[in-house]
């Protein structure tokens, strides 16, 4: 009898193989959506849209983009975690989602080495340190005179709640020994207009709302945080050459799909990202949007999620942050 049933499972488990199979061999035969857990218009939003656009027309299906905004980005991530592993939905995650909030949030809903499937990397990015013009500040030192000579009253604005851009400012805060009042904001675009309207005078946020009225002179970049300058703004300073030395922070964005997604499916979508990325267009218009294209394998993913998440989680630790 236990030989009649070991015989039963193994039938119904090669079956169960054989469908799912079957069906990452036909996969696509429907729309894909790809998740963005933060409002349109911000860095994630446009990656988003760069991939949907090109990738729908690589796997000659629709890629959808479908913002999930709420909870600091928490409330899409952990959407698509929960969601069927069957290659139809995707997350564009980034280190803020991904790497930080695990840490940062009493119960973010998800492990970020557990929950997911990496498919592949599809950028780096820079946070800028931006400031209105009127703001006085010319260089990272000057910005740290300021906030030193009003402790408390300096207002710093940021990106949600556990993104780079946040993260970037407690970071700051942290290595220079300021007191200042840091203003999280839903997202980059609302924080970049009222950065434009004088509401908040200094902020740390991504280059894609922002590139536009840098280079038309209605806000003005102070120095990037990355170890190099950037190829779109040459004459703006690195936060080491600006008064910070050996100040880095630099944000990743990659391409998941819910844990247990077969493997045929991750490998497809991989080849299909890193074909998409790996084009001039595609590169210039990364660019164009404030980073560089990067590719990798699905295991270069996860190591990359593992390495970031425990730089993050132990800065994270050391300012004893916690949201609840």
């Amino acid at each position: 009898m236990k030989k009649i049933v070991t015989f039963i499972a193994l039938l119904l488990a090669a079956a169960a193989f054989g469908d799912t199979a079957a069906r990452a061999q036909a996969y696509p035969v429907r729309t894909i959506t790809l998740v963005v857990p933060f409002p349109p218009g911000g860095g994630v939003d446009a990656l988003a849209r760069i991939v949907a656009e090109k990738l729908s027309i690589a796997l000659k299906h629709t890629v959808v983009v479908d913002n999930r905004a709420g909870a600091g980005g928490n409330l899409g991530t952990r959407a698509v975690a929960k969601a069927e592993p069957d290659g139809y939905t995707l997350l564009l995650g980034h280190t803020g989602t991904i790497s930080i909030n695990p840490s940062l949030y009493a119960n973010a809903g998800y492990d970020p080495r557990k929950d997911f499937s990496p498919i592949g990397l599809i950028a780096s990015m820079p946070v800028v340190l931006i400031a209105h013009p009127s703001f006085p500040a010319k260089t990272m030192a000057d910005v740290i005179a300021i906030a030193r000579k009003e402790p408390g009253k300096l207002n710093f604005g940021t990106s949600a709640i556990g993104t780079g851009g946040y993260l970037t400012a407690e970071y700051f805060k942290s290595v220079a020994a300021l007191d200042m009042t840091l203003v999280p904001y839903r997202g980059t675009a609302p924080l970049m207009n009222d950065l434009v309207g004088g509401h908040v005078p200094v902020a740390f946020g991504v280059l894609p709302p922002a590139i536009g009225n840098i280079q038309a002179g209605t806000l003005r970049a102070i120095a990037v945080t990355g170890s190099k300058r950037f190829s779109l703004l040459p004459d703006v300073p690195t936060a080491s050459e600006s008064g910070l030395p050996g100040f880095d922070s630099v944000l990743h964005y990659g391409l998941l799909a819910p844990p247990g997604t077969p493997r045929a499916i991750i490998d497809l979508l991989n080849k299909g990202l890193r074909a998409l990325v790996e084009t001039d267009a595609v590169r210039e218009r990364i660019q164009a949007e404030g980073g560089d294209a990067m590719t990798s394998s699905p295991e270069e993913y996860a190591k990359d999620i593992d390495a970031e998440e425990r730089k993050w989680g132990a800065l994270i630790r050391k300012l004893n942050l916690k949201v609840e």
